[in-house]
């Protein structure tokens, strides 16, 4: 017996380094700037990338290559097999330059010259290049101060259009001056917008006219504005010092910016902020109905089968399927509670929804409702744990059941309350079904907790990083391309994981170390 259960840990933690080792190799080395090799054919034609993979035929045993040759918008595709029987000859050329795009993913090819804004060319090497792509890099960032205005100006604009729609829903001929007013103040601001717009799409022309001409390896020119390119470097004459600072700055990317490319390239870190947020509302909705839930079935609710029927139940719900909780939360919160909230509060917005469509709020009562029985079973089996003289020893001091069950019970069932917290935490983070229906999406504009009153809306949509996993994995459109990126968020979802639940099991060790009697 104990031979059969020392092979089935073994075998576990066996399965489970595999899977982290996968992981860990699938993704952090993502971030590294790998070399660029050019290839000439035996037609005569060349081909230039980055080598991801290569392979054996089973019979022939001939070999090919993989390359990521980049230059969607020239190829048409990202990736191209090699045999290397068709390979003449191979260089590594020192001059070759890897950019990164906002657009069309990667260019790999060679610097001819660079044009300025009135049109002359110079040449140019890897230092113009770089001054130059600061500069507009800079200018760049100037233009997020007028967004950031246009930004203001568009919610201003639409919390007074809600206000006049609220006005003319109440009765516009008695809200008229009211009405006249607002609509006044409005073309103001729309003014303001239009001309901060026309200011903006102007300065970005004139970045836009400052380009860099590139040749693949074929030879074919291609005009990039440097305002299209996010960063570049020349891989193939970067020092390792050099690729581990491209490393951290990817890194610090894929922390704090935004996506692009259809989530397959840039940052996550909407997605990172969706996911954290909605963890943290779940708990707080989970945690205390679970407790109490927990505390009466435990202190107060006489043995019975109407108990016994409330406890199989709960132990129940623990094991229904997650998709049932989505249906539900859809049904009863969005469409139910949501739909009622905008007759009673909104109903000027009808029939455009406010509470009713999905959004995180109703997300983290869905899960709430789905990690609840975790948090009642753990709470109960830890009230059930504690000795009875203890709860003897307080009664007959004088306390009232009350004072005993927030002053000694609870206590000491913290560390078992602690574990459901954690067990439901590593669920709810992993949960994508439920959360389809309730309110994530593939991209969110805007984030859910910002710096405009009421600062946190919860009415807003998210991004979420299982679900993040779900799309660029199965319904991007170059599944090869974002193969990588779906390694990357799964290891983010799982530090995630790793760093709530270690809060969580410190916190528990401590509370047990204070309140733990020799009775235990």
């Amino acid at each position: 017996m104990v031979l059969t259960a020392g092979a089935t840990l073994a075998v576990i933690l066996f399965m489970t380094l595999t899977l982290m080792a996968v992981i860990l190799g699938n993704s952090l080395g993502y971030f590294w700037v790998k070399g660029l090799v050019r290839f000439k054919l035996n037609d005569g034609s060349y081909v230039m990338g980055q080598l991801t993979a290569a392979e054996s035929h089973a019979l022939t045993k001939a070999k090919r290559l993989q390359l990521k040759v980049g230059n969607r918008d020239l190829y048409s595709q990202d990736f191209r097999w090699v045999d290397e029987s068709e390979i003449s000859s191979k260089d590594i050329p020192k001059d070759a330059y890897l950019l990164e795009r906002f657009e069309h993913g990667n260019f790999f090819g060679f610097l001819k010259e660079l044009k300025k804004a009135d049109g002359s060319t110079v040449a140019a090497d890897a230092a113009a290049l770089q001054q130059a792509h600061s500069e507009i890099m800079k200018k760049q960032k100037g233009l997020k101060q007028i967004k950031g205005q246009m930004s203001d100006l568009n919610q201003s604009s639409e919390a007074l259009r809600l206000k006049i729609q609220k006005l003319e829903y109440r009765g516009a001929e008695a809200n008229s001056a009211a009405i006249n007013s607002l609509n006044e103040e409005r073309a103001k601001l729309t003014a303001t917008f239009d001309g901060l717009n026309e200011k903006l799409n102007q300065q970005q022309a004139e970045l836009g006219k400052v380009t860099a001409v590139f040749s693949d390896a074929a030879g074919a020119d291609k005009e990039l504005p440097l305002l299209e390119i996010v960063r570049f470097y020349q891989p193939n004459s970067m020092s390792i010092f050099a690729k581990a600072g491209a490393y951290l700055v990817k890194i610090n990317e894929l922390l704090f910016d935004d996506p692009r490319e259809s989530n397959t390239e840039g940052g996550l870190f909407p997605a990172i902020f969706g996911t954290v947020m909605m963890v943290l509302l779940m708990s707080v909705f989970s945690l205390p109905f679970g407790v109490i839930a927990a505390i009466y079935l435990r202190e107060y609710a006489k043995e019975g089968k109407l108990v016994q029927l409330v406890r199989i139940a709960v132990n129940n719900l623990a094991g229904v399927p997650s998709i049932v909780y989505g249906v539900f939360g859809l049904g009863f919160f969005v469409y139910g509670i949501g739909g009622s909230l905008d007759k009673l509060f909104f109903p000027e917005r009808l029939p455009t929804p406010v509470f009713g469509t999905g959004g995180i709020l109703w997300s983290s009562l869905t899960l709430a409702l789905l990690t609840v029985p975790v948090v009642i079973v753990a709470t109960e089996e830890s009230l059930a744990s504690i000795p009875k003289g203890i709860r003897e020893g307080s009664l007959a001091l004088g306390a009232t059941k009350f004072q005993t069950l927030t002053k000694v019970l609870l206590p000491m069932a913290t560390p078992g309350i602690m574990t459901g917290l954690v067990l439901s935490m590593a669920r709810a983070v992993g949960e994508v079904a439920p959360l389809m229906m309730v309110g994530v999406v593939k991209l969110a504009p805007t984030l859910p907790f910002d710096t405009q009153f009421p600062f946190f809306h919860m009415d807003r949509k998210f991004m979420h990083l299982g679900f993040h996993i779900f799309d660029v994995g199965f319904q991007s459109p170059n599944v090869e391309a974002a193969k990588p990126m779906v390694y990357v968020t799964t290891l983010l979802l799982l530090l995630i994981v790793i760093a709530a639940s270690s809060l969580a099991i410190r916190f528990r060790n401590q509370m047990r170390r204070r309140y733990t009697t020799s009775h235990f």
